[in-house]
């Protein structure tokens, strides 16, 4: 959910121009050579057709729409703590992301209040869907806590073989995962997790896989395809406590809660539901159609329009 200025030489021009526009007017000189010149309006009908200034225009009028609306529930004392945080987190790569990032301490800050902003529209947007309604439907499809034994491995011809091993008679799970699994951060625990239905660190095949075993139950082996992040994995499932379920969903409440906040915090939908939204209500209107196309992306989806004729001053 997190957004970025756009950064990079052709971005910076952009706002060059744009802040001379405003200052100077069209006609104000940008540079000057022996029998031509550049001048501010020239700027902006070159540049305005560049990705990465429609990008930051558009980033420009959320910060100011966000800014306006929520601009009072984020005080400076919550940017500095999430400086703070990432200062820690960055330790002595603090000022090399800045370089990367091509913002200064004073624009990471702005870029941290940005996110804050529309942090706070998300949340008061999923406050008022998280009804009692919304909490039996999640609770409908939630299963709760399992704990497990899990081994995972590289190979389906290596998995088929762990897999004869644990269900041997007398096998001892928890060792043949110590001795076998390739997950470092389980495997010295003889692969034990918990977790439940919302869990996101547990691929979603195996969560499914243990919800159908009973206790000391063993799986088969369970293919997790490959993704964009991992390669292919083969896992197999013990599952030694299953947590009773019941019918009551105010017992999970703040669990569901979890899950609900979590789901729509990554719908990418939902958040631009949010913006436009937002948008819509400042009355927006963009009088450039050269940045048309990219308001609307957000804008046509609830019916807003943009209008006005091209005007490039």
């Amino acid at each position: 959910m997190k957004k970025k200025f756009v950064a990079g030489a052709v971005t910076l021009l952009s706002v060059v121009a744009l802040a001379a526009c405003a200052k100077g007017g069209s006609d104000k000189d940008i540079v000057t050579m022996k029998g031509d010149t550049i001048t501010v309006g020239d700027f902006y009908d070159e540049i305005k057709h560049n990705q990465g200034a429609q990008q930051y225009l558009f980033q420009m009028t959320i910060n100011k729409v966000f800014e306006k609306e929520y601009g009072s529930k984020v005080s400076d004392k919550d940017v500095e703590k999430k400086v703070d945080e990432q200062k820690k987190q960055l330790g002595e790569a603090f000022n090399s992301y800045l370089t990367q990032q091509g913002l200064t301490e004073e624009t990471n800050k702005q870029q941290i209040r940005s996110n804050l902003l529309l942090e706070y529209a998300v949340d008061q947007a999923i406050s008022k869907e998280l009804t009692d309604e919304a909490y039996k439907k999640a609770f409908e499809s939630y299963t709760p806590e399992i704990t497990a034994n899990v081994i995972k491995l590289d190979s389906e011809e290596k998995a088929n073989e762990v897999l004869a091993s644990v269900k041997a008679e007398g096998a001892d799970f928890a060792q043949i995962a110590k001795e076998n699994s390739t997950d470092a951060s389980t495997k010295d625990k003889g692969g034990e997790i918990k977790f439940d239905s919302g869990t996101t660190t547990v691929p979603t095949r195996v969560k499914e896989a243990a919800s159908k075993l009973d206790v000391n139950g063993i799986s088969d082996v369970v293919i997790v395809p490959a993704s964009q992040n991992n390669a292919g994995s083969y896992y197999i499932v013990k599952v030694t406590k299953k947590e009773e379920k019941g019918s009551d969903w105010k017992k999970y409440e703040k669990r569901l809660k979890e899950i609900l906040t979590a789901n729509r915090k990554n719908d990418a939908n939902f958040i631009r539901s949010i913006i436009a939204k937002a948008m819509t209500n400042a009355n927006i209107k963009v009088k450039d159609d050269a940045f048309k196309a990219t308001f609307n992306q957000y804008m046509q989806n609830i019916g807003a329009t943009t209008e006005g004729s091209s005007s490039s001053k």
